[in-house]
């Protein structure tokens, strides 16, 4: 058996979780309404504020399966009910974001500027205060959707170990490496 699967998921106030017959959930909350499709096999069941999920057998796939589904369905209805958000920063001389609706507008040191059409399912946000590195905040419901948009972000310019330039998750710490070392053999 799964160890995260075993655990059952608490269901908070406000937030409803409807199954239909094809293992379809559905997670309504005050932030929105998430969707997910999860395998037959697994057997889903609500009792007292909490919703658990069954594995048939102790098979390899099942076993993967009943822990996927049940972090994805937790994720969602921690989704439904805080949200979730992502800050990046853009660390380089000369590196700029801007965003007009949910076009964002980045310059990061290439000879042209980089415009990216951000889903309407994610608010961004982008502040660019003296002294600080620009950032750029996504909010949103959708867990996995907001890392694929974070993620796509970073892949556009990302860090690099000599002088750590770059577009960077916050908080990340990057591994860095010293350059040449200057003198050397005649």
């Amino acid at each position: 058996m799964s160890r995260i699967g075993k655990k059952p998921i608490a269901i908070p106030q406000g937030v409803s979780i409807d199954i239909s017959k094809n293992n379809l959930v559905t997670v309504k909350g005050p932030k929105g309404t998430l969707t997910q499709d999860v395998d037959v096999d697994i057997k889903l069941s609500v009792q007292d504020g909490e919703l658990t999920l069954e594995s048939p057998t102790n098979q390899k796939r099942h076993k993967s399966l009943h822990g996927l589904y049940r972090s994805l369905i937790s994720n969602m209805v921690e989704g439904v009910t805080n949200g979730y958000q992502k800050k990046l920063e853009l660390v380089g001389v000369g590196f700029k974001a801007s965003n007009v609706g949910q076009i964002l507008e980045l310059s990061l040191g290439y000879s042209h500027s980089i415009y990216m059409a951000i889903p309407t399912e994610i608010t961004i946000a982008t502040e660019t205060l003296k002294g600080k590195a620009p950032a750029i905040t996504l909010q949103g419901i959708d867990k996995q959707l907001i890392g694929q948009v974070a993620a796509k972000i970073q892949s556009l310019r990302p860090p690099e170990p000599y002088k750590g330039k770059g577009v960077k998750f916050e908080g990340q710490v990057i591994r860095r490496k010293a350059g040449k070392s200057a003198g050397g053999k005649k």
